[in-house]
């Protein structure tokens, strides 16, 4: 096997012209990155095709590979030149058409690396800060980013256009590019410490994220996601990420209050109609009455929590579905029969726990079934989520309950709706379940799955969902009674 180093794309289309030329298959060659580390066979360099071979080289490829094979280029994967021309070899000797075929390992392997190219360009876009320099008396504006691949020469131009009217400099670790309004530059690569620090931008663009910041929609993993951490140290708005944070329960809450909540919550007809100490008798007689939220327009009947005061543990769902609703008792259908289910197998009596929703109201739309067997055609009440707004004005009576329950040393949150009631919005059951951790509502808190959404899962996730239910009912049994 003879290897050749390539130093860019188009050194690359010059070697394989070559090696076309001399019908070297991908099995003899090894392409590896300029300066890379040679072979373990330690075999010379491959010499590069005459001008006259090059010239009487002729061959066609497909658009479509010439412009992926250009993107790729940029991928820092050391394999990408061997990829390239296997895939091409394959393409004349093979299968002219070898790209439409998705499921060919090659092709897979390059989509994704093209896609991991396009999504660190747009990352790039999005991530660039420009900080403000002076010299000489005119303005500059320099920054420092960190791509993942080598895309600054793909990104270059974009810049060029949408800041056609500014002197600017883009640093990389790689290499760096300059716009003085006509042209672009291109130079050495630049260390972080080398890029200006600071300057009055960046006020500007932390109380912009301050303004834009939406806390009722923040959802961690996905903004990590979408601006992931490395880039942060870079990011001005990034600094204020933490408190934003931090401060996101109390805002929506804030914000549901003075723009979108009801004129009323429950805790206004508590505070009006009962006097401490609370009796949980009380409050589900008081229930019956809460016009708090308009859910009560369309319930049959407050369905309010069941089980004894002297209950050492709590679970706390969602709301009521359409037989508890009819029933007036929480989880008596399906969702029930699995919560009794999994309760038993994990050695828990429900009898002896205290069990309650977030909502006392069942929420719905009306929605037209088909006829199944004997069964007429007709409407069939569809369970719809809560919303901020429902949850605020109907929370008070679980805090009421909770109140009442002076033994309680477990609560467990069934399902998103309950964990974000308790913990804060954007809270995934992903992150918590399996474990306990401390709310303002119980210091041992445990959240796992609704027995709802486990029916509601595909089978092949279904029996996990279980296990993983009468696990953390086994880790309440063991907190309270071990």
């Amino acid at each position: 096997m003879q290897t050749i180093s390539i130093t860019d794309y188009a050194h690359w289309r010059e070697i394989v012209r070559g090696l076309i030329h001399s019908e070297i298959s991908p099995q003899h060659v090894q392409l590896l990155e300029a300066n890379g580390q040679q072979s373990l066979f330690g075999d010379a360099d491959l010499p590069s095709p005459t001008a006259a071979q090059t010239r009487s080289t002729t061959f066609r490829v497909p658009p479509k590979f010439l412009s992926l094979a250009e993107t790729i280029a940029c991928h820092r994967s050391g394999s990408r030149w061997n990829l390239l021309y296997r895939t091409l070899w394959r393409i004349l000797h093979e299968h002219r058409s070898l790209l439409e075929i998705e499921t060919d390992d090659d092709v897979l392997q390059l989509t994704k690396m093209e896609k991991q190219i396009r999504r660190d360009a747009h990352k790039m876009k999005a991530f660039v800060r420009f900080r403000r320099v002076e010299q000489g008396g005119e303005e500059f504006f320099i920054a420092w980013h960190q791509p993942d691949h080598r895309i600054l020469r793909r990104v270059a131009p974009f810049f060029s256009r949408r800041f056609k009217g500014m002197n600017w400099t883009i640093l990389t670790p790689d290499e760096s590019v300059s716009w003085d309004q006509t042209s672009l530059t291109w130079g050495q690569g630049v260390p972080r410490h080398e890029a200006p620090a600071f300057d009055q931008l960046e006020d500007l663009w932390r109380t912009y994220y301050a303004n834009i910041f939406n806390p009722a929609r923040v959802k961690v993993k996905m903004m990590k996601s979408e601006m992931p951490v490395r880039f942060w140290k870079t990011l001005p708005e990034a600094e204020i990420i933490a408190a934003l944070l931090a401060d996101a329960p109390r805002r929506v809450d804030e914000m549901v209050e003075k723009h979108e909540g009801f004129a009323e919550t429950a805790a206004d007809l508590i505070t009006a109609r009962l006097t401490p100490p609370l009796t949980l008798s009380a409050l589900r007689e008081l229930a019956r009455e809460c016009t708090a939220c308009s859910l009560h327009c369309d319930a049959t009947q407050t369905v309010f929590g069941i089980g004894p005061e002297q209950a050492r543990i709590v679970l706390l769902g969602e709301q009521p579905g359409d037989q508890e609703d009819l029933a007036g008792k929480s989880f008596v259908g399906p969702a029930g029969e699995l919560l009794q289910e999994a309760a038993e197998a994990a050695g828990l009596r429900l009898s002896e726990c205290y069990v309650t929703n977030v909502v006392k109201h069942f929420k719905f739309k009306l929605t037209e079934a088909p006829a199944l067997g004997r069964q007429p055609r007709g409407k069939r009440r569809l369970h719809q989520k809560p919303d901020a707004r429902e949850i605020r004005a109907c929370r008070p009576w679980f805090e009421a309950e909770l109140s009442c329950l002076p033994e309680a040393q477990v609560l467990i949150c069934l399902g998103a709706t309950a964990l974000n009631a308790v913990a804060g919005p954007g809270t995934r059951i992903h992150d918590r379940r399996g474990r306990i951790f401390s709310t303002r509502h119980s210091q041992q808190t445990i959240a796992t799955w609704h027995p709802a959404a486990i029916l509601r899962s595909p089978d092949t996730i279904r029996d996990t969902k279980r296990q993983q239910l009468i696990d953390d009912l086994k880790l309440a049994v063991d907190t309270v009674f071990a």
